[in-house]
């Protein structure tokens, strides 16, 4: 990285952020409080309403949300007349999954091979980190040039819109003239990207009944019908032979015409085993950021080990469908919806309920912040120009400071590059990336201020 006055005062922060997101990323804040203590949730909330406290924010404050989550509100006082920058992060967390999978305990930030590893060390405790380190380099060369709205939502990961509701409640609240998310990520380590389309998501629960309950299948397999195998018919039907999704009534067509991702890029960020095929049509950007896609999240049915000779009289499964910009996600849900009924077979009982859902966002890369942004990206990572990516996740909280903020623009930028393996066993966060993405939001706020 080049020499400045704040690139070196990053530098120097990075012991004390590396500690910091020790502490951090030890609580266990996921936000499912029927798999994990609601205390550690609220511990972590503290945790980062104390360190706002201790920089100097005013109004901090624990905002208890409508989905009983808390996120952490701050407010950092600029030079008067200043632009107002809202700076987003997320406490919350995925659960570990399977914590026997990762090599050193999810919950403990461990160093290994130059990443440091730990569940929501990229997604998105570090995304914190990184707005403390961007403001600290700033106050110690000059000061920070605009006033600073901090929001770290504790729900993100669970899509319950604890926040969302929160903000169209309070509306003056999150109020920005630019809105910076630190929750996405680069293309790739070292090439700085910001996210201009995000997909929305729409999550399904579906129940089939077929029987009043389970029979022999010695005794009545053949003629009985099984709840089970019409379920794998339904999901079954929800891509084509080459695995494109096809929801009846929802075009999959649509092309990206941004960033170029070739496939053997994806199958290395992704972990695609040797001769496995990837699935779907068209360049992979196009699946990824254009077009829908679907997934089965989780099926309730008898596990293997115990499983009994039985048919099956229930079962049900959770659809994930993401939606690109384009598409509304509430139109999606009913498309959804009629396709798991229409293609149920046998005249089998079917029930969908809907879990939740968030809109799809695109952003405006020609307003003034992108220009600024480009600028400080530059900077901070020497030799590189910034590029513009999707990504296939959902931030529902976009579209509602969009909604509510039609003036304000809104960038996402953050740590979850794919080598981070977020939402996996092993997610890790580059401190490379830390240090330059911090450089760069230091400078963005500087240069954004005019």
């Amino acid at each position: 990285m080049s020499s400045n006055p704040v690139a070196e005062t990053v530098a120097s922060l990075m012991p004390r952020a590396k500690a910091e997101l020790t502490e951090l990323v030890a609580f266990r804040s996921v936000a499912d409080f029927a798999q994990f203590p609601k205390s550690e949730s609220e511990a972590a909330a503290r945790w980062i309403s104390e360190a706002l406290t201790a920089e100097g924010f005013v109004d901090v404050a624990l905002l208890d949300t409508p989905d009983g989550t808390q996120s952490v509100y701050g407010y950092l006082p600029g030079p008067e007349g200043a632009k107002t920058v809202l700076l987003y992060a997320h406490y919350d967390v995925q659960p570990p999954l399977d914590e026997a999978g990762w090599t050193t305990p999810p919950f403990e930030l461990t160093e290994r091979g130059g990443r440091w590893y730990g569940r929501g060390s990229a997604d998105c405790k570090g995304g914190f980190i990184m707005h403390l380190l961007a403001l600290r380099a700033l106050k110690a060369n000059g000061g920070v040039p605009v006033n600073v709205k901090m929001i770290v939502e504790g729900s993100e990961e669970q899509g319950t819109g604890g926040l969302e509701r929160y903000a169209e409640q309070h509306p003056e609240l999150l109020a920005a003239d630019t809105i910076v998310i630190g929750d996405a990520g680069n293309f790739r380590a070292g090439l700085p990207t910001v996210t201009t389309i995000l997909r929305g998501m729409t999550l399904v629960r579906v129940q089939i009944d077929t029987l009043e309950g389970n029979l022999h299948s010695g005794q009545f397999g053949g003629a009985a019908p099984d709840a089970l195998a019409a379920l794998i018919r339904v999901l079954d039907s929800l891509r084509a032979a080459d695995g494109s999704t096809t929801v009846d009534g929802l075009d999959s067509s649509a092309t990206w015409d941004g960033l170029e991702y070739t496939e053997e890029q994806f199958r290395s960020d992704a972990r695609v085993l040797d001769g496995v095929e990837l699935t779907g049509g068209g360049a992979v950007a196009d699946r990824l950021w254009a077009r829908p896609a679907v997934s089965v999240l989780g099926i309730d049915c008898p596990p293997v080990v115990g499983a009994t000779p039985s048919v099956q009289s229930t079962a049900r499964a959770l659809i994930s469908l993401r939606v690109p910009p384009g598409v509304d996600a509430a139109e999606a849900t009913k498309l959804l919806q009629a396709h798991i009924e229409a293609h149920t077979p046998w005249g089998a009982r079917v029930s969908t309920e809907h879990i939740g859902q968030g809109q799809p966002f695109r952003a405006d890369p020609t307003s003034p912040a992108y220009r600024a942004m480009a600028d400080a990206m530059a900077a901070a990572y020497p030799g590189e120009t910034m590029q513009y990516a999707g990504q296939g996740g959902s931030i529902p909280l976009c579209n509602t400071l969009a909604g509510l903020y039609p003036r304000a623009e809104i960038l996402l930028i953050g740590l979850s590059e794919p080598e981070a393996q977020i939402h996996a066993v092993n997610e890790s966060v580059s401190p490379e990336e830390l240090e330059r993405l911090s450089v760069a939001e230091a400078l963005f706020l500087r240069n954004y201020a005019g």
